[in-house]
């Protein structure tokens, strides 16, 4: 039996990366996937993929910044897998990906995507979730939003990420009686974010000296923890965030 049986998923960004990892880990597991991306042909793939080896997934295009594309996609989810109980919002856009570390153009950007994306995805699902009976939010922020990490890249990453740490305690605070439990991830150094504007991991080489485990992540080591999140196992842990970052943040 699969630790999420039954239960209806929607992954945002999961056409790759962390939310590919993580929409194939609850297909696994159990779960009926929506692959929601942006690009329509990388959730296409992997709804395939997972349909290929058994599981059972669809592919929605998803804009996390527009409401209307947010209401169109839980509505395609409800037709044709049935009730949403986990919603992932794992979309978002790398610091790295706005070349003026300051620029407003790039703040506004990355706020709209990381934070503003991940308060529309949970505004269309809860109601949702209450009128189902309840259901399990897995917000994905980074270490990012709990301390000023990063030399580079847009300011607005830590900002946005931020958000997204208290608008998940906000939420669970919010919702915990009506059965929604809502919690965040924090990831540390991971395989660069498809936004990113370099892929080479060797990039992250000094950033390890920071971290006691002395490597980068896996995708697979978030999605175990999203995993955890989105089951009956932690049917008692709402507005909790769990740091998936080798011990970079403990020193």
């Amino acid at each position: 039996m699969g630790r999420v049986d039954g239960k209806v998923a929607l992954v945002t960004g999961s056409g790759n990366g962390m939310g590919k990892a993580e929409a194939r880990m609850l297909a696994r597991e159990g779960a009926k996937v929506v692959v929601a991306d942006i690009r329509a042909n990388d959730a296409e793939a992997v709804a395939a993929e997972i349909n290929e080896t058994g599981g059972e997934a669809i592919a929605v295009n998803l804009d996390v910044t527009s409401p209307e594309s947010w209401a169109a996609a839980l509505d395609e989810t409800e037709a044709k897998l049935g009730k949403l109980s986990i919603l992932v919002n794992n979309a978002g856009i790398s610091s790295s990906s706005q070349a003026d570390p300051m620029g407003i153009d790039g703040y506004d950007l990355i706020l709209d995507v990381n934070a503003k994306g991940t308060f529309l995805g949970c505004r269309e699902a809860i109601p949702r979730m209450i009128e189902n009976g309840g259901g399990s939010i897995v917000n994905i922020s980074s270490i990012s939003g709990i301390i000023g990490v990063g030399l580079s890249g847009h300011p607005a990453y830590n900002v946005s990420k931020g958000g997204v740490r208290l608008l998940t305690k906000a939420l669970a605070a919010r919702h915990a009686t009506q059965g929604i439990r809502c919690n965040s991830v924090h990831p540390g150094t991971m395989p660069p974010m498809t936004s990113a504007q370099d892929q080479r991991r060797d990039d992250a080489a000094p950033a390890m000296q920071g971290i006691p485990m002395g490597r980068m992540g896996e995708v697979d080591e978030v999605a175990y923890a999203v995993l955890f999140l989105a089951s009956d196992e932690a049917s008692y842990v709402t507005g909790a965030e769990l740091v998936v970052d080798g011990g970079a943040t403990c020193i």
